[in-house]
């Protein structure tokens, strides 16, 4: 008999992918929690629409935080924790589910990705050998490690791995990947500050530079076409932007410094309100 599991979604305005990553494990799932953290658009009522789903909700300050929060209130001890962007593929269900009717012989299980960028799969890079620990025993995980990239860690260290990948569709257009960028890197940047770290010269030229020769040669980008290069670029900015948002933390001078920016905009103001009240007497 297999044992129950819970999957969890966390998400905020993921209209456009909550459906088709519901209905890539429905049938696997014995429960869905939906841990939403102030969605606008439609993603609530979509949630709705499933018979296993229950909302949560709750404000989001980091990744691991936001699931260390979400973890405890799944009803069944075995979870298994679905980013909206992610779908589980019919193998990977199968996977899971025989190997929870059979008894799990780990707390906690490796899965690896198969990631694809604006639609195109990428076999090489970062991404060959990308994986995440997100099926596991409920009351022997926890979210640890700095920044929104933190991983699972099992108590008792007992960890195998799935053989089948799920999907991963990390961009489907520029202006959502940086959006995650200035999430990412201000998260970290923050939190190097808090540390008392600094940037160098190194950190700002030479380490972007070997990033992207890292990922475009030595682990073979180079063989993922037009969207390998891409990647590799990218893969290098997101190196340059920690850094670069560390330094205008620490370093960066601000407006008011040099001119009395504030001044301005209450004379605007003013001058908006003397317009408006002639508009009135004209119009009277």
């Amino acid at each position: 008999m297999k044992q129950p599991l819970s999957v969890i979604v966390p998400c905020k305005n993921e209209q456009l992918n909550l459906r088709a990553c519901i209905e890539s494990f429905y049938d696997l799932a014995d429960e869905i929690i939906i841990a939403d953290s102030g969605s606008t658009d439609l993603t609530r009522e979509i949630a709705f629409q499933f018979e296993k789903t229950r909302l949560i909700e709750r404000e989001y300050r980091t990744s691991g935080d936001f699931k260390n929060w979400a973890i405890p209130q799944a009803s069944h001890q075995w979870v298994l924790i679905v980013d909206a962007d992610e779908r589980i593929t019919p193998e990977l269900a199968e996977e899971i589910k025989l190997e929870l009717s059979r008894g799990p012989a780990f707390d906690g299980y490796w899965i690896y990705r198969s990631n694809h960028f604006m639609g195109h799969r990428l076999k090489h890079g970062d991404a060959r050998g990308d994986k995440v620990l997100r099926l596991f025993h409920r009351d022997k995980g926890r979210y640890e490690g700095p920044s929104d990239h933190g991983e699972v860690r099992i108590s008792t260290n007992k960890i195998g791995k799935l053989r089948n990948r799920m999907l991963h569709f990390t961009a489907w257009e520029y202006d959502q990947y940086f959006e995650k960028v200035n999430r990412y890197t201000s998260l970290q940047a923050q939190q190097w500050m808090d540390q008392g770290r600094d940037t160098s010269y190194f950190k700002l030229l030479i380490r972007p530079a070997f990033r992207f020769f890292r990922e475009y040669i030595l682990q073979g980008a180079i063989l993922d076409g037009k969207a390998g290069v891409q990647t590799a670029w990218l893969a290098a900015f997101y190196c340059f932007s920690k850094q670069a948002r560390l330094w205008e933390i620490k370093h960066g001078r601000t407006q008011d410094e040099f001119e009395d920016s504030q001044s301005g905009i209450d004379i605007a103001r003013e001058d908006l309100r003397n317009y408006e009240e002639l508009q009135a007497r004209k119009s009277a």
